[in-house]
């Protein structure tokens, strides 16, 4: 520059954290651009696959939750049915911000250094990916708000006993049968109940004997690992689904949203 460059103090008032050390990359290089499509595309991933999670938790196969009206439309056909249309759009804008991260790649990756005019296009990748990130969090945080969770029927479908195969697998390990004879075992046990149309707790002493003897000889575990909630509170280490280690979770959930900077205090 044939002008004084501006000092760190000039750099502060105007919220620049340091002067650029090259000149030529400064104004040729889109790597800030390029991280916040990275994180906008990883953010809309994960958005996409919570609005799949929400369209199967809300549909009458599962019946886990039912999403608020102001984020759902009515089926043209159908006076019954609710469309999770939120959920659904969380899955279709993904890609878009994902493309726009792909398309600045492809713009940037052959062009020499120094400013060209391609460089402009940058404008419509970032900001389109900012204003589409910003509805979908905003779709993804008024379903959430609003939806309400029907806390019986997704106890019962945890209570299923067929979960808990692995388990009887666990146990028979630790009554020392190894683990590639206890799974074929267990699924024995699993076969023999499905194909008599009933539940694992329903089979004899006599069938648990005909599979696995120790299973019979140790049938009050068997029966207590089939019990409802059991498969669910036997896991304890660390990121498992006892109800203690859930509760671990919820905390720091809470405080990792306690510790956010609020929008307002970003200005």
């Amino acid at each position: 520059m044939t002008i004084s460059a501006p000092s760190g103090a000039d750099c502060a008032r105007t919220c620049v954290e340091a002067p650029a050390p090259n000149s030529i990359d400064a104004v040729s290089s889109r790597d800030f651009v390029l991280d916040y499509l990275g994180a906008a595309a990883t953010c809309a991933t994960h958005l996409s696959r919570l609005g799949t999670e929400l369209v199967l938790w809300s549909s009458t196969e599962f019946g886990f939750c039912e999403l608020p009206d102001a984020w759902s439309s009515g089926s043209s056909i159908m006076p019954q049915k609710k469309n999770p249309d939120a959920a659904e759009l969380l899955r279709a804008k993904a890609p878009r911000i994902v493309a726009h991260l792909a398309a600045l790649h492809a713009l940037l990756h052959r062009l020499p250094l120094a400013y060209n005019k391609d460089l402009q296009e940058d404008k419509e990748h970032l900001f389109g990916a900012v204003d589409t990130l910003e509805v979908t969090l905003a779709a993804a945080i008024g379903m959430i708000a609003g939806a309400r969770f029907r806390r019986e029927r997704m106890s019962e479908a945890a209570s299923d006993e067929l979960i808990a195969a692995t388990d009887l697998a666990d146990l028979l390990v630790r009554l020392g049968v190894p683990f590639r004879e206890a799974h074929g075992r267990v699924a024995g046990l699993v076969r023999a109940a499905l194909d008599s149309s009933r539940a694992l707790s329903q089979l004899t002493r006599e069938e648990l004997a005909a599979h696995s003897p120790e299973l019979a000889q140790h049938e009050d575990e068997f029966r207590a690992a089939l019990e409802q909630q059991a498969q669910l509170e036997s896991k304890l280490s660390e990121g498992g689904t006892a109800t203690a280690r859930v509760r671990e979770q919820l905390r720091a959930a809470r405080e990792t949203l306690d510790q956010a900077e609020p929008p307002d205090a970003r200005s």
